[in-house]
């Protein structure tokens, strides 16, 4: 059970993915939901920056979605079946897994919000159209997501990896680029329509978050993902996901504690007034 979760009727709902099958450097991103509810609980369900608390916030765990052993494409349909069963009542969080996962709550969110923005946060493209011959790969999430809402319904930030072509894909995004700080009309594109959220922990800089598995340089400080987190409060976030979390990469344990906490700081900022 995730820190502070157990309302009945939850305006926030945690779901856990663990599936790993189509990782291809370091595999062990299945474990995250585990570890990242592990970490909750090091953690005050307090947030001195929001000064709001969980204790005070109706949020629920759904627990973990049965993904053992399942095809990615069988894998993405039980996950869109799993966000869609609480989607319309519920903000659905997803906890990776790997990042194939994604296209399952974006394929469930958008049969309610058929205006969906997505806003990314990653060190990769994963524009992909295939990768070691599957279709649905962490390598190709975005392409999956993008042949789904329009590339100019993304907005991708940390974006720092990847190859020529999918570089220029994704020169049709509202964004893409490897910094936080959002250009004035993507964040209004934002602020315009429903978005789903979904960060890669790899998005930030593997000296903060090691635990992943595949690790970029460069990357985001940890402080300025949640400061972004903490802004989500003025979008209306309709499902988020933090993917990618592979435990056995950290001994230290950070990599999770950092995941638990970004989910801590959004589900406070989402539970104060809603944009309309």
């Amino acid at each position: 059970m995730f820190l502070g979760a157990g309302a009945r009727h939850a305006a926030a709902t945690i779901i856990g993915a663990p599936y790993d099958r189509t990782s291809t450097f370091r595999r062990g991103s299945a474990h995250g939901p585990a570890a990242i509810r592990w970490a909750s609980q090091s953690i005050e369900t307090y947030s001195p920056v929001l000064r709001a608390d969980l204790a005070e916030a109706a949020l629920g765990d759904a627990g973990d979605l049965d993904l053992a052993g399942l095809e990615p494409e069988d894998a993405v349909a039980a996950v869109a079946a799993g966000v869609g069963a609480i989607a319309g009542d519920s903000i659905p969080l997803l906890l990776g897994g790997e990042h194939t996962i994604t296209v399952g709550a974006v394929r469930a969110v958008r049969g309610i919000h058929r205006d969906l923005a997505v806003l990314q946060l990653d060190a990769h493209t994963d524009l992909r159209d295939a990768y070691e011959g599957q279709m649905f790969s962490h390598a190709t999430v975005m392409k999956r997501i993008v042949e789904m809402v329009g590339a100019e319904a993304v907005v991708a930030a940390g974006i720092r990896a990847g190859t020529r072509e999918e570089f220029a894909l994704a020169r049709a995004f509202a964004y893409c680029g490897p910094q936080l700080a959002l250009p004035p009309a993507a964040w209004a594109l934002l602020a315009s329509r429903p978005v789903y959220v979904t960060i890669d922990i790899d998005a930030v800089d593997p000296a903060e978050a090691p635990g992943t598995g595949n690790p970029e340089p460069e990357g985001l400080a940890a402080r300025d993902v949640l400061s972004f987190v903490r802004r989500l409060g003025a979008l209306r976030v309709v499902g988020l996901d933090i993917v990618e979390v592979a435990p056995s990469f950290d001994p230290s344990g950070r990599t999770a504690v950092l995941a638990a906490t970004l989910i801590r700081e959004a589900v406070l900022a989402l539970s104060g007034p809603r944009p309309a």
